[in-house]
C-alpha cells in the first residue's frame, strides 16, 4: 500500500509539473489518499462524507472520488453552503475562500472525529489535521499529529513519513 501511495503520489507530482494536469486534479488524489491512510475511532456505517466548505475549486474532479471505495465504505461528496451540517461530515476541506474563518470552522467539529484538510498557508500550525501546499510544482503536506489525536484519528505512520513536516 505504501509504495502505490508513493508511486501515486511521485506520478501525480510529476505530472502537475509537466503541466499534463491541473493542481486540483492532483489534490483530489491526495484527498482521497489522505481518507484512506487515516482510521476513525468508530466504525463508519456505509459511507464516508467528504464535505467542501468554501469555494469548490475542484469541479467535476473530486466527484470522480464518489466511483471509489474505502474498505467497505462508499464515498460522498457533499458540499455545504454553511456549516450547520458539518457534524456530518468525516472529512471537511475547507477551502482557500473560507480559510479566514477558520477559528469558527475548527470551533464547529471541536471534539468530533472529522479529517480536516485545507491548502492554505499555515492552517495545519493553525489545528487543520492535514494541509496541502504547492511548492516548485509539487504539492506536499503537513500534518498536526495532535489535532488529529484531539478528535481520536489515527493517521498511518506510513503518511506521516511522507509529510514535510508533522506538528506534534
Amino acid at each position: 500500500r505504501l509504495i502505490t501511495l508513493f508511486i501515486g503520489l511521485v506520478i501525480s507530482t510529476q505530472l502537475l509539473a509537466v503541466n499534463h494536469i491541473n493542481e486540483y486534479q492532483v489534490k483530489a488524489a491526495f484527498l482521497y489518499n489522505f481518507i484512506v491512510f487515516t482510521q476513525w475511532p468508530e466504525a463508519i456505517d456505509q459511507t464516508i462524507n467528504l464535505c467542501i466548505y468554501g469555494e469548490d475549486y475542484f469541479g467535476q474532479e473530486i466527484d470522480k472520488l464518489q466511483a471509489k471505495s474505502v474498505g467497505n465504505n462508499d464515498l460522498k461528496v457533499i458540499r455545504l453552503a454553511s456549516l450547520d451540517k458539518s457534524k456530518a461530515c468525516h472529512v471537511l476541506f475547507i477551502s482557500k475562500s473560507a480559510i479566514n474563518d477558520l477559528p469558527n470552522i475548527l470551533a464547529r467539529v471541536k471534539g468530533e472525529p472529522v479529517l480536516t484538510i485545507a491548502d492554505s498557508p499555515e492552517a495545519a500550525s493553525k489545528g487543520v489535521i492535514i494541509n496541502m501546499n504547492l511548492a516548485q510544482n509539487k504539492i506536499n503536506f503537513e500534518v498536526n499529529l495532535e489535532s488529529a489525536r484531539s478528535v481520536r484519528l489515527d493517521i498511518s505512520a506510513r503518511l506521516l513519513q511522507l509529510a514535510t513536516e508533522v506538528y506534534q
